[in-house]
C-alpha cells in the first residue's frame, strides 16, 4: 500500500492533472475525502474475511484480524449482489480502506473514558489506532470503530473486470462493504478544483475528520 503524492496549491494540482492526461487523454477522475484514520487491508476468500492488516511500512503490516472482526461495519461474510445473485462473490477480493471513529462517537467515547476516571484520547485518529491495536479484541469491540473502503488490490472473480474506481465502489457496496457517500466523478481541471473548494468550505461538517482530498 503505497503512499499518496501531495499537491499543496493550484499550480501543483494543474501540473499533475496535465501529466495524467498526457498518459490517459480522456480519463475521468474520481474525487473523494481523505479520511484521517488508520489504513487497513482486508482479504476475502470465497466471500469470507480471512485476513486484516494495517498498512505498516507499505509492504508488511500488523495482523489485526481478530480485532477487525469486531467492527460491525466490516462484514465477515460477503453477500451476493441482490441485483445479480447468480454472480456469487469473488474468489479473492482485497479491499483497502480506513478505520476511523466518527466525530460524534469520538466525543461520546471521551466522555465515557473521563467518567471512568481514564484519560481521554487526543484526537479521533489516535483513538481509532489505539482501539484497533488492542491486545484484547474484546476491548476493541467496545470502541465505536467505523470503516470506509477507498480501493481494491488483488481480485479474482470469474469474468468480472473492474475498469473504474467508481464501478468498484458500486460493487463493494453491493457486496456489503461501505464506501464513501462523498465521491464524485469529474472530467475537467475546474471540476477538480471546484470539488476541492467545496470540501475546504465544509471541512468541519463531515461525519469524520479529513486531512485533504484524494483525486
Amino acid at each position: 500500500m503505497l503512499s499518496l503524492d501531495n499537491a499543496f496549491d493550484r499550480e501543483e494540482m494543474r501540473r499533475w492533472f496535465e501529466r495524467v492526461h498526457t498518459d490517459a487523454k480522456d480519463a475521468d477522475l474520481l474525487c473523494e475525502l481523505k479520511i484521517d484514520g488508520l489504513a487497513v487491508d482486508l482479504v476475502y476468500e470465497d466471500g469470507r474475511l480471512v485476513r486484516a492488516a494495517t498498512r505498516g511500512d507499505g509492504q508488511v503490516g500488523e495482523d489485526v484480524t481478530p480485532n477487525v472482526r469486531t467492527i460491525a461495519a466490516i462484514p465477515t461474510t460477503l453477500r451476493p449482489d441482490p441485483a445479480d445473485p447468480d454472480a456469487g462473490v469473488p474468489e479473492v477480493l482485497e479491499v483497502r480502506g480506513e478505520v476511523f471513529i466518527g466525530m460524534d462517537r469520538f466525543r461520546e467515547l471521551n466522555e465515557r473514558l473521563v467518567a471512568q476516571g481514564k484519560a481521554p484520547f487526543a484526537n479521533p485518529r489516535n483513538s481509532a489506532a489505539g482501539s484497533l491495536r488492542q491486545k484484547d479484541p474484546r476491548v476493541t469491540a467496545t470502541r465505536p470503530l467505523a470503516f470506509i473502503a477507498h480501493g481494491i488490490g488483488a481480485y479474482r472473480w470469474g469474468g468480472h473486470e473492474l475498469r473504474r474506481l467508481s464501478q468498484a465502489y458500486d460493487v463493494l457496496e453491493a457486496l456489503g462493504i461501505p464506501t464513501t457517500s462523498h465521491a464524485r466523478v469529474v472530467t475537467t481541471f475546474d471540476d477538480v478544483m471546484g470539488y476541492i473548494d467545496e470540501v475546504e468550505q465544509r471541512r468541519h461538517d463531515f461525519e469524520h475528520e479529513i486531512d485533504g482530498v484524494v483525486v
